[in-house]
């Protein structure tokens, strides 16, 4: 036992280890995001015209749907990890696996939104649609949006991954005592992935579309 848990001292070390470890992680990627929300800060004042020009042009119908959808992932998640709690594996594994296809659902439909604002030729860049005064500023908007939605995104792949593993890892161990620390620390990072969309939504479908 001694030396399945070094270099902890005791479970209860390595099992607090584990959810501080998390916390740290996800304070380095406050930073990261935070960094994006310094620029939504600066550009959507010294360059509100064209910043708003570009809002307008998202979709908001399909931001609104990820919106709900990813809400409702996060809050499967955390009754999964209730579940863990109470030492219903069962119910850890219907609760993952809810949160991680409601996951995919998001990015497929994420995906969708992208083809369609390239097709319209929205990128920034030689081609871009929108012209007139503005359309520095409408490309400044999509350069952010972009970049927040693709690392955001990349955040959600690597939370499904992290959730299908806790399944595995429950499906795996049928009959044996249920680890809570591995469901709650995954919790954490899907929670992070939640709060920062439920940010970035108002940033990209609604602060100057009006």
């Amino acid at each position: 036992m001694a030396e399945h848990l070094a270099p902890y001292d005791s479970v209860q070390h390595r099992d607090e280890t584990a959810i501080a470890g998390m916390w740290l992680f996800l304070a380095s990627e406050i930073l990261l995001f935070g960094g994006l929300f310094l620029i939504f800060v600066v550009y959507s004042h010294t360059r509100a015209a064209g910043w708003a020009l570009g809002v307008r042009q998202t979709s908001l119908m399909i931001g609104g749907i990820n919106t709900a959808l990813l809400l409702s992932s996060s809050m499967l998640y955390t009754l999964g990890v209730e579940s863990a709690r109470n030492g219903n594996a069962r119910a850890v594994l219907h609760a993952g696996l809810g949160a991680a296809g409601l996951g995919v659902a998001f990015l497929c439909l994420k995906g969708w939104e992208w083809h369609t604002e390239l097709d319209e030729h929205l990128f920034p860049g030689p081609g871009f649609a929108l012209g007139g005064p503005q359309a520095g500023g409408a490309q400044l908007f999509y350069s952010f949006y972009f970049l927040s939605t693709a690392l955001h995104g990349l955040h959600m792949l690597v939370g499904i991954g992290l959730i299908a593993w806790v399944c595995l890892r429950v499906y795996r161990g049928r009959g044996a005592p249920l680890r809570v620390v591995p469901v709650e620390v995954v919790g954490l990072y899907w929670s992070f992935v939640d709060m920062v969309w439920v940010l970035l939504f108002p940033v990209l479908y609604l602060i100057g579309r009006v």
